[in-house]
């Protein structure tokens, strides 16, 4: 009898953690503090000239990135051509214009050399 109550603890004491586990937080990128500050000419120099530890550097960070937009789409902006900017919902559609935005970096494409940020918010524009 006894056995059968220890592992019954141990059962749930192992679903628990792993239903927590599995069913973190999400993280919140318009609350959390940037972790780098820079303009897109600043980004795009850094990974022309080290991709693969740039790409380290920032991953899975809070970035902010300020640039000229050249491109508006229903949910992504793309600044200067080399930052895209990817938003649950776009609200406000801005102008082409000088603006800042805070996301977290998800990767670089080597192919497009485009920087990729997803849950952007618009910091000012």
């Amino acid at each position: 009898m006894k056995k059968i109550g220890v592992i019954l603890i141990i059962l749930i004491v192992g679903a628990v953690i792993g239903y927590n586990y599995v069913f973190k937080n999400h993280r919140n990128i318009e609350t959390e503090k940037a972790q780098h500050t820079l303009t897109s000419k600043q980004v795009a120099n850094e990974f022309s000239i080290n991709p693969n530890s740039s790409q380290s550097k920032y991953l899975n960070k809070t970035i902010e990135v300020s640039g000229v937009i050249t491109e508006i789409n229903p949910n992504e902006i793309v600044i200067d051509n080399t930052i895209v900017c990817l938003f649950k919902n776009l609200e406000k559609q801005p102008k082409l214009t000088q603006i800042t935005i805070k996301g977290r970096f998800i990767g670089y494409d080597d192919l497009l050399e485009q920087v990729k940020l997803d849950q952007c918010i618009i910091i000012n524009y």
